[in-house]
């Protein structure tokens, strides 16, 4: 429709130092498809202003005052569900973001990323991708190998089709939207339907999502090619 305006990614950010929260801020304000609706700088705050401003994304530092970051993210998931959470960790906070990405957050950016990194990312997790350091990928999945889970067979779970396991796995390796196409000679286009169907199926919001879920129930294996 002529004149319609493209929708703007909505950003919360959540950090406890001002000067942090203000240099996101100025980065992000560049960006003509995004919006900062608003900065926490704790806890309570981030749960209260993302029930206010419904962001789609939510940029937070993995160490934040008054509310645990875990906590923050089950309660804005579950009062928020589409919301995506990317958290600014640094390497030694490997062992903490197993736990985030088991509550709901849809990735993680190490700090010394650069400006575009950031933004790439936000723009990544807000379409369902996931995002996360390839040295801190690895331990996330080795340690959900020994969640304790029902072994249930995938397809009988969420009926999900063929494809559609073929492409969790592919996920579950940390392949891109244009590397799963490739290995499945379909189209990128075609790898996002997949996607969104299991989604849809799973009840979850993102690709790290369905895949740590289905590890957890067992549906998926590390070992699974």
């Amino acid at each position: 429709m002529l004149g319609e305006t493209k929708q703007k990614t909505r950003i919360l950010l959540v950090d406890d130092h001002h000067m942090v929260r203000q240099g996101i801020r100025q980065l992000l304000e560049h960006e003509s498809d995004f919006q900062v609706v608003g900065e926490a700088d704790n806890g309570q705050s981030a749960v209260k202003l993302a029930r206010e401003t419904k962001p789609d994304v939510i940029v937070m530092e993995v160490r934040i005052s008054k509310v645990d970051s875990v906590e923050i993210v089950k309660r804005v998931k579950s009062e928020h569900p589409k919301a995506k959470v990317l958290i600014l960790t640094s390497l030694e906070d490997e062992e903490y973001i197993v736990t985030l990405f088991a509550a709901g957050a849809s990735g993680h950016l190490l700090k010394c990323a650069d400006g575009e990194e950031l933004v790439q990312a936000i723009r990544a997790v807000h379409t369902g991708e996931c995002v996360y350091h390839p040295l801190i990928a690895q331990k996330v999945f080795n340690a959900l190998k020994y969640v304790s889970r029902q072994v249930i067979p995938i397809s009988s779970a969420e009926h999900l089709t063929r494809r559609e396991v073929d492409v969790l796995k592919l996920a579950a390796k940390g392949l891109s939207t244009r590397c799963i196409a490739g290995q499945l000679n379909i189209g990128p286009r075609t790898v996002k339907h997949h996607l969104m169907s299991i989604f849809s199926k799973m009840s979850v919001s993102s690709r790290t999502e369905a895949v740590l879920t289905a590890i957890k129930r067992g549906w998926l294996t590390l070992d699974d090619k």
